[in-house]
């Protein structure tokens, strides 16, 4: 009896375990794009990034490929997986977060996670000659180029640049009229903004995209937990 008890257990825990799974592939890719060729190698990638940042999270890094033999083994090239196109704040590294290593980011970091042409180039040379078919926007709560915005003082030099390209964002004036918090609602805002910007920047990335050989997505880094939250 207690046997046929304990089989019923097994059964459903593992009912429930694969239901769980096929949720997180569904909202991966919806996420991800249906129209996606390629859409398991970007869950891969994905997947693997999310359980670093779990790791992470639960102060369980493993802090792979930091070796002396990977050093010398990506010496003569370099395969990274993802591109992380993240804030400058110092809080927010993406090796750590996703609990990665040497070689396993291509990582481009600007203050509130701007892009100009520059930028774009960096990213598009990971894509067309890097092989990387997965690009994260990563924002963070209480970014500090967003609560400069939104004291609207005056600025001089290059900082007033980012300031004007911030409130060029129509995500960032639609959120400016959103309840709620107005700083975290234009964090979201601002990540959506440079997501969508980078999926339609041609013709490299807003080609790979349409050909289902890369897709684009934004996360927002929680500072206090450490967790990253993907954004849609």
């Amino acid at each position: 009896m207690r046997s046929t008890s304990k089989m019923i257990v097994q059964r459903a825990f593992i009912i429930v375990f694969l239901f769980s799974l096929a949720s997180i592939t569904i909202f991966y890719k919806t996420l991800l794009g249906t129209e996606t060729k390629n859409t398991t190698g970007f869950l891969v990638t994905l997947d693997r990034l999310m359980e670093g940042n779990a790791r992470f999270v639960n102060g369980k890094m493993q802090h792979p490929d930091g070796s002396v033999e990977r050093r010398v083994a990506i010496s003569t090239a370099q395969h990274p997986v993802a591109v992380v196109l993240s804030c400058s704040d110092s809080r927010v590294p993406p090796e750590l977060v996703f609990d990665q290593g040497l070689g396993d980011l291509f990582v481009i970091r600007t203050a509130g996670n701007l892009v100009d042409s520059i930028e774009i180039a960096s990213i598009e040379y990971a894509v067309e000659h890097l092989g990387v078919n997965l690009v994260i926007v990563l924002g963070h709560e209480k970014c500090g180029v967003i609560k400069a915005f939104l004291k609207n003082e005056p600025q001089e030099n290059h900082i007033k640049k980012l300031m004007d390209d911030v409130a060029k964002e129509p995500e960032i004036q639609s959120a400016l009229k959103e309840k709620g918090d107005t700083t975290d609602n234009c964090v979201r805002a601002n990540i959506r903004h440079i997501t969508k910007s980078l999926r339609n920047s041609g013709p490299i990335l807003m080609e790979k995209k349409q050909a289902g050989e890369l897709n684009i997505v934004g996360a927002r880094y929680d500072l206090a937990t450490g967790r990253v939250e993907m954004i849609e």
